[in-house]
C-alpha cells in the first residue's frame, strides 16, 4: 500500500519535527515501523515524480517531465510497467483513489495501466477554472472528476475528496481482505487549492495548512485501523510519502521543508528530500531510523523481490533497498542519485555524505513577499554560476559550499554526473542521452 500526499514538506508531521502540526497516526506508524529521513522523491514536480515512483525509472528516461495538463496530448507510454501492472502479474487487485497526474487522454488513465479501479482527478487540483491567476495568466476548463474511466462530477469545490478517497480505500481493504492487494492513495492535498471537511476546520495551530495535514492523518489511521480490524496488519506493507517538497511561493498554505534549503521546483534538499515511513510488522523491526539515502525508484525494484514479481523488461533505474529498510546494511545499494528537473536538466548529484550542483538557474523566495491565503508569492530567480558542494550530512541546511577543499570529491561527481549524461542527456549542455524513452502519445 502507497499513501502518496502532494506537495507535503519533510517537516509536516509529528514526528519528522512539526512544531504544530498533531499527526498521531503518522507518528504511531513510524513508532510500529521504520522512519527515513534521507528519502528522496525521483523529482521537485508532480508528474515526473509520479513517473519515477511507479516505474522505477528517472522520470526523465521515459519522456515525463514537469506537470501535465489539460493542454498536453502525451503521458506514461504503454511499453512502460507500473508498480500496479507488476503486482497484477502476480495476481494482486488494484486500485487507486486520488490524482493520476501521468495523462488525462483515455489511453493513459490509470485504467489502463494495472489498476482495476480509479476514483479520483487526472491532474492538479489547481488546474480548474478557480485558479487565482485563471484569465491572466491560466486558462484552464473544469476539473472533473473519474470513476474508472467515466467522468461523474465537475468539482467547483473539493472539501470532500479527502473523505471520500478514504472512504473508498476503507472499502477496497474490505473488499479484498481475502486476496493479495496494492491500494495506491496519492491525495490531491496539501497541494493548492487547500480543502478540508468540516471534521478538521480551524482543529489546527497551523491554520488551514495544518487543518489539511491533521485530516491526512486521519485517513492513513482510518486505513490502519481497517488492516488491523482485518487481521491484515501484520503481513501488509504500508509506505507513506509525498511527491517533492513544500510549493513556498504559497505562504501560509504551503508546508515546511525545514531544516532544509528551499522548497518544491528546486534541487536543493527541500525540494526532494520528503518524509518517508514504511510499515511491515512480519518483516521490519519497529522504531528503527535510517539515514541512508533512498530515493523513490528504489520502492518498485523493492516491492517486487518481497512479493517474488518479476522486474520489468526495459531498463530501470532503482535498485532493490530491502537490506537498507531492515538494517541489514548501512551502505546505499546506489553509487549516486542524480536530481533532474525542467526537460532534461541536471541540476545536482547526491554521493555519499555529499550533494553537488551544477551551474543552473532556479527559484526562491528568499527576500520575497510571500503569498498569503491561497495567493501566490512571485519567485526571485538566482544563476548559480560555479559548481557548488555540500556535505548534507554535516550540513544539512546547505549553507556551507565546500568545492574548493575538496576537488577529488567534485572530480569524482563530474565523472559520475558525465556517465549519467551520456545515458539520459542533459539539456544544459545540449546533450541526448543513449538510453532515454519516448512518452506516450493521443497520436499514435
Amino acid at each position: 500500500m502507497l499513501i502518496f500526499t502532494d506537495d507535503q514538506g519533510y517537516q509536516d508531521v509529528g514526528v519528522f519535527g512539526s512544531p504544530d502540526i498533531k499527526t498521531p497516526h503518522l507518528d504511531q506508524m513510524a513508532a510500529e515501523g521504520v522512519k527515513l529521513t534521507s528519502y528522496y522523491s525521483a523529482q521537485a514536480v508532480c508528474s515526473a515524480s509520479r513517473a519515477g515512483i511507479l516505474t522505477g525509472c528517472y522520470p526523465n528516461r521515459i519522456g515525463i517531465h514537469n506537470a501535465l495538463g489539460p493542454d498536453n496530448t502525451h503521458g506514461i507510454n504503454a511499453s512502460e510497467t507500473t508498480l500496479a501492472e507488476m503486482l497484477k502479474q502476480k495476481g494482486y487487485a488494484t486500485a487507486i483513489y486520488g490524482k493520476w497526474h501521468l495523462g488525462h487522454h483515455q489511453k493513459f488513465l490509470p485504467t489502463r495501466h494495472g489498476f482495476d479501479e480509479w476514483f479520483g482527478i487526472p491532474y492538479s487540483n489547481d488546474m480548474w477554472p478557480y485558479h487565482p491567476q485563471q484569465g491572466p495568466i491560466f486558462n484552464f476548463p473544469d476539473l472533473p472528476l473519474y470513476e474508472n474511466e467515466t467522468v461523474i462530477d465537475t468539482l467547483t469545490e473539493q472539501s470532500q475528496l479527502t473523505t471520500q478517497i478514504t472512504e473508498r480505500s476503507v472499502d477496497f481493504i474490505k473488499r479484498n481482505k481475502d486476496n493479495p492487494f496494492f491500494l495506491y492513495v496519492p491525495h490531491p492535498q496539501p497541494h493548492v487549492p487547500l480543502f478540508v471537511s468540516d471534521k478538521f476546520k480551524g482543529k489546527s495551530k497551523r491554520g488551514l495548512y495544518g487543518d489539511v495535514i491533521m485530516e491526512i492523518d486521519w485517513s492513513v489511521g482510518q486505513i490502519m485501523k481497517t488492516l488491523k480490524d482485518n487481521g491484515l496488519e501484520e503481513n501488509t506493507i504500508v509506505i507513506f510519502t509525498s511527491d517533492n517538497g513544500p510549493w513556498l511561493s504559497y505562504g501560509n498554505h504551503a508546508g515546511s521543508a525545514e531544516p532544509f534549503r528551499e522548497g518544491k521546483g528546486t534541487a536543493w534538499e527541500g525540494g526532494q528530500r520528503e518524509p518517508f515511513i514504511i510499515k511491515y510488522p512480519n518483516k521490519l523491526k519497529a522504531g528503527k531510523v535510517v539515514d541512508v539515502p533512498v530515493m523513490a525508484i528504489d520502492i518498485l525494484p523493492t516491492i517486487a523481490e518481497l512479493v517474488g514479481a518479476k522486474l520489468p523488461e526495459k531498463v530501470i533505474d532503482g535498485k532493490n533497498v530491502w537490506s537498507v529498510l531492515s538494517g541489514e546494511s548501512e551502505e546505499s545499494v546506489q553509487e549516486a542519485y542524480f536530481f533532474y528537473y525542467r526537460v532534461n536538466e541536471l541540476f545536482g548529484v547526491r554521493y555519499g555524505n555529499w550533494k553537488l550542483y551544477f551551474p543552473h538557474r532556479y527559484r526562491t523566495m528568499d527576500g520575497q513577499e510571500p503569498g498569503k491565503d491561497g495567493l501566490p508569492g512571485e519567485y526571485r530567480m538566482i544563476d548559480m554560476e560555479e559548481i557548488e558542494l555540500y556535505n548534507v550530512v554535516n550540513d544539512i541546511s546547505e549553507t556551507k559550499n565546500v568545492a574548493s577543499e575538496n576537488p577529488e570529491v567534485v572530480s569524482k561527481i563530474k565523472y559520475l554526473a558525465n556517465n549519467m549524461r551520456s545515458r539520459l542527456g542533459d539539456s544544459l549542455y545540449e546533450l541526448e542521452g543513449s538510453e532515454t524513452r519516448e512518452p506516450g502519445r493521443i497520436d499514435e
